[in-house]
């Protein structure tokens, strides 16, 4: 993929930072944390320990995490132009893991942009695996992914870098941390008339911060979200329909600020067709078949389909050669643990093949 030097920055992103911290643990370390084998959680009181445990104890690897900033990964690693995008969130201050993170996800070429809290440790995520790979627990535990504000991104050197570019991906989760830093993004997308990109990311932030997620609607220009968020948006909207092409028709057709163009929107549903409406027309797009041996991880697939979208658009790609590229880095993620990444991309040797 070939971008010009003046396109760094061009892709802006904000959300919470985690670092994933990945170790094969044996069935006793699950049992003192009161974790299940093939589970996804949020870190209490009783957790706060266990990430340094499991470095003492196991063999550790370090990823940067996070859904928005997975997602600007995969796309800065298939740009290949270092600093193309830019990330924002919080993590902690003079903080070991949040040193490792910001390290590793420099290492992606992402021009990262913390904000640093004095008084929380840096959000990590623990990735348990038992076994032999089979069984995966996960325990986020946000710290200072939470202290995230907007006086940030209102800094005049970090507000150069908002403005400078040209599209804007942030997945809901910010939603819960600081909606009004989300909201102030959106609207410089919509004063420079560019495009804005968001993720419903997850039924409990449609249910329970619905105000807030409403707010930001309207300045949408692409939706993304799977079959189950699309579902709940339906229910909790009284859309009066399950039917996911319904559904998408009706979400493209919510009010919007911009109205010289119509919103996008796409909704996956893992292995069978994603569904997007475009210009009031509902399509299925198919997905690249996978054999179920290939299979490794589908943690962050969604997070790389985005990725993957978002790496073709930012070049002006047609909705075509967006889908292509979304369904290689899904591909590839869920081939791989985790969300890792080699240093440089092949996509240009097997886009043909997609």
């Amino acid at each position: 993929m070939n971008l010009s030097n003046d396109r760094e920055g061009i892709l802006f992103g904000m959300g919470n930072p985690l670092l994933d911290i990945t170790a094969d643990v044996d069935e006793e370390f699950l049992k003192k944390y009161d974790l299940e084998a093939n589970n996804a959680i949020l870190a209490d009181d009783k957790h706060k320990a266990m990430y340094e445990d499991m470095c003492a104890k196991f063999k550790v690897e370090y990823t940067p995490g996070g859904a928005t900033q997975n997602t600007l990964r995969v796309a800065q690693w298939l740009i290949g132009i270092p600093k193309a995008s830019t990330f924002m969130g919080c993590v902690g201050k003079d903080d070991r893991f949040g040193k490792i993170l910001e390290e590793k996800a420099s290492a992606d070429g992402i021009n990262v942009r913390y904000q640093y809290s004095d008084d929380e440790t840096t959000g990590t995520c623990a990735v348990l695996i038992t076994d032999k790979g089979k069984n995966r627990s996960l325990c986020a535990y946000l710290g200072a992914a939470n202290k995230f504000t907007l006086e940030h991104i209102n800094k005049p050197e970090n507000r150069e870098l908002l403005e400078r570019a040209k599209y804007y991906y942030i997945s809901g989760f910010p939603l819960t941390v600081c909606p009004d830093a989300m909201l102030e993004v959106a609207k410089v997308a919509d004063q420079q008339n560019r495009k804005f990109i968001m993720n419903l990311s997850a039924p409990f932030l449609i249910e329970f911060f619905k105000e807030q997620m409403m707010k930001v609607m309207p300045y949408v220009d692409i939706l993304f979200g799977n079959e189950t968020e699309a579902a709940t948006f339906a229910r909790v909207h009284n859309f009066g329909t399950e039917d996911l092409k319904e559904i998408a028709l009706k979400l493209s057709s919510l009010p919007k600020q911009n109205g010289s163009r119509a919103r996008v929107v796409i909704i996956t549903q893992g292995g069978d067709p994603t569904i997007i409406c475009n210009n009031g027309e509902v399509k299925e797009y198919p997905v690249n078949h996978i054999k179920p041996e290939e299979i490794v991880d589908t943690n962050g697939a969604g997070d790389a389909y985005v990725g993957g979208f978002l790496a073709e658009l930012v070049q002006d790609r047609d909705l075509e050669e967006c889908i292509r590229g979304a369904n290689y880095a899904a591909n590839y993620i869920i081939k791989t643990p985790g969300c890792t990444l080699p240093v440089k991309s092949r996509y240009s040797e097997h886009s043909a093949c997609f």
